[in-house]
């Protein structure tokens, strides 16, 4: 899981990755491809 400032970038890597906030952070997952994870902050 990457860790990074801005998530914009990281939402465009592919076209199945969802932003979603848990917890108080903001997170990018990918249920086809779980190699494009990432959280901010």
């Amino acid at each position: 899981m990457k860790v990074v400032n801005s998530l914009r970038s990281l939402k465009n890597r592919h076209r199945d990755c969802q932003v979603v906030r848990r917890k108080g952070r903001i997170y990018v997952i990918n249920k086809t491809n779980r190699r494009f994870k990432a959280r901010q902050g």
